[in-house]
């Protein structure tokens, strides 16, 4: 049976829908850059998750090529990942969606290297005719946060938000969202097949003592 990393560490993709806090481990992700509303239709985040997929699968089918990565063993690609921010903003302003700044993910085996991860950008750029170079190799260790299940729409997440600052600020802690830790979320549900209310969400937020 394929590795699923949403089984393997239900700790950091399976939460329950009430606030936790997690000191999440560090990771190497595909990683794309970039500026302004998600929704908007072919935008540039539109085509850097298509630029994502490409890589993440490329990598994930290897083992049917001539190319051969040491440790290989087959696995489910990870779910999309993003981290958000906006520039002179404290949090997040779900009301301007055109001023976000955005790092979209997919989590990376360990076994995948950075010469690895080079051919697969180089792959899948010929095979599916779609420039890649814009992915990059990112290693990521969050450290201590807080972290909850949201169901529902994305525009709802400030009451979940809200519920993970009580929680911390009840239990000693504070967000500690800054130039290097962002608001982070994980999709568990394809927004093309679930209705809103039934997305699920993984909601997660640096945070540090008070």
């Amino acid at each position: 049976m394929a590795f699923d990393f949403k089984k393997e560490y239900k700790e950091f993709y399976l939460p329950k829908n009430k606030p936790e806090i997690v000191t999440v481990t560090k990771a190497n992700y595909i990683a794309v850059r970039g500026k302004g509303d998600p929704n908007e239709e072919g935008g540039a985040y539109q085509q850097a998750v298509g630029v994502l997929y490409a890589v993440a699968y490329t990598l994930r089918m290897s083992y049917k090529s001539d190319y051969k990565i040491d440790g290989f063993f087959e696995y489910v690609v990870p779910p999309l990942e993003g981290f958000w921010w906006q520039d002179g903003v404290k949090g997040v302003d779900y009301s301007d969606k055109s001023s976000f700044n955005w790092i979209s993910v997919i989590r990376l085996p360990d076994f995948v290297t950075e010469k690895d991860f080079a051919w697969a950008v180089e792959t899948a750029s010929k095979k599916k005719n779609l420039d890649c170079s814009s992915a990059e190799f990112l290693t990521i260790d969050e450290g201590l946060c807080v972290q909850m299940m949201h169901i529902g729409s994305y525009d709802d997440e400030p009451a979940s938000v809200k519920l993970m600052d009580d929680f911390i600020k009840e239990n000693g802690y504070k967000t500690d969202i800054n130039q290097k830790r962002f608001h982070h979320e994980i999709y568990l549900s394809d927004p093309r097949k679930s209705k809103p209310e039934n997305l699920k969400t993984v909601i997660r937020h640096p945070i540090k003592k008070l």
